[in-house]
């Protein structure tokens, strides 16, 4: 492990919180999961259990047990307090508002030791709109996840003016010690390189289903044949999940509302949510 960092909590366990404390789990790291309620962890608990089918199906070397021990080694906490008492570092993936991350820093600043690392996991916030509310700026900066991290195995490290260079280094060599590759960011951008590519073209294929210019399934078909890429835009909705994307449309403009109330109407009201609930733009069978 060429890592300093050993201890490790993950702040949120959503599809992709989740994701990031099997991962690090996974890869030896002894791992606390924190959410906000029992019936919460309830589902985290879930959720490693179903990802560790999912190695065991598509991760060279999981079916040997080492899946499973995964699952059941992380523990679990809905005390912040003691979710975080010996973390070396702790990695936010709570949802993408800036109130909520916001005040999620204020309380874990005065809990966290002194030397505690935080990095957040925000897929479109700037690390210094939230830099000054963790009390440790210079111990702070962002560690952005591509969802389905045993696949899509990157991590963008991107940090403020105030982080210390040797943190950075430090989070890079954690990112590849749970078998990402690491991307350094080398000054803020709103996006990273990932999401400052897939969010307008995400936004643009919203735009046409949601004006009604053409289905979903149609957009995804001309996005398909004429690039050749394997997905389309509404597949990527479903694998992000609907939620994610909803927050971040609803606190855009007047184009951005329209979309997320469009996806609220169609899709989230109704319970679909993505592939992880079983339907989204798609129906996904359970076949597990």
């Amino acid at each position: 492990m060429t890592s300093r960092i050993s201890k490790v909590t993950v702040l949120g366990t959503g599809v992709l919180g989740a994701q990031i404390a099997f991962q690090s789990a996974y890869s030896g790291f002894a791992v606390t999961a924190y959410d906000i309620s029992d019936d919460a962890l309830a589902n985290a608990q879930k959720r490693f259990g179903e990802l560790a089918e999912t190695y065991q199906r598509e991760v060279p070397g999981a079916g040997d047990g080492k899946a499973e021990a995964a699952a059941t080694g992380i523990r679990l906490s809905s005390d912040l307090a003691d979710a975080v008492r010996d973390a070396d570092l702790v990695v936010e993936a709570v949802p993408e508002v800036l109130d909520i991350k916001r005040d999620t820093y204020t309380k874990l600043g005065e809990v966290a030791p002194a030397e505690t690392i935080f990095a957040t996991n925000s897929s479109t916030l700037l690390p210094s709109d939230m830099k000054d509310f963790t009390g440790r700026p210079d111990k702070f900066l962002a560690l952005h996840f591509a969802n389905q991290v045993w696949k899509f195995n990157t991590a963008e490290i991107m940090g403020t003016d105030d982080t210390d260079p040797a943190v950075f280094d430090q989070v890079v060599d954690f990112a590849a010690a749970i078998g990402m590759v690491p991307v350094p960011i080398h000054k803020e951008k709103a996006g990273y390189v990932l999401n400052s590519l897939l969010v307008p073209f995400l936004n643009a294929a919203g735009e046409l289903a949601a004006g009604g210019y053409a289905d979903p399934e149609d957009v995804d078909r001309v996005w398909r044949i004429a690039t050749g890429a394997p997905m389309g835009p509404f597949q990527i909705y479903d694998v992000i999940g609907l939620t994610t994307p909803y927050n971040i449309l609803s606190h855009g403009d007047e184009k951005d509302r329209t979309i997320a109330a469009w996806l609220k109407e169609n899709y989230i009201d109704a319970g679909r949510l993505g592939a992880a609930t079983g339907e989204g733009f798609y129906r996904y069978p359970n076949d597990k």
